[in-house]
């Protein structure tokens, strides 16, 4: 088992940055993928960022340009900076985590999530 732990959320201003941070433990040697999700009121839950054992990472196009994500891997720790804030950014931001991007994108691990919001 992962367990995973958001901190770094908030309210901001719109064109604002914040920075959300996670920390895994338990089972970490498992882990290959590492990202972030959100879920806004009346939505769906959507990928953000993707980040790699190795490094890669993805983008959702709505995020790209505005948002970064990092991880180390000696600390088992992953961030998300987010630059230029948008009210339509507001949402809760949870930490993901899986052994493959399949398990990442089917049945991650999760954390508890941490509301942000960005207002106009």
């Amino acid at each position: 088992q992962v367990q995973l732990v958001e901190s770094g959320g908030g309210l901001v201003q719109a064109g604002g940055s914040l920075r959300l941070s996670c920390a895994a433990s338990g089972s970490v040697f498992s882990i290959n993928a590492m990202g972030w999700y959100r879920q806004a009121p009346g939505k769906q839950r959507e990928l953000v960022a993707i980040i790699r054992s190795g490094g890669s990472t993805s983008y959702a196009d709505s995020v790209k340009g505005r948002f970064t994500i990092s991880r180390d891997n000696a600390k088992n720790t992953l961030d998300l900076q987010m630059n230029s804030l948008k009210p339509e950014d507001t949402a809760v931001y949870y930490c993901a985590a899986g052994g493959s991007m399949l398990a990442i994108t089917t049945r991650p691990y999760w954390g508890q999530g941490t509301q942000v919001t960005v207002s106009s």
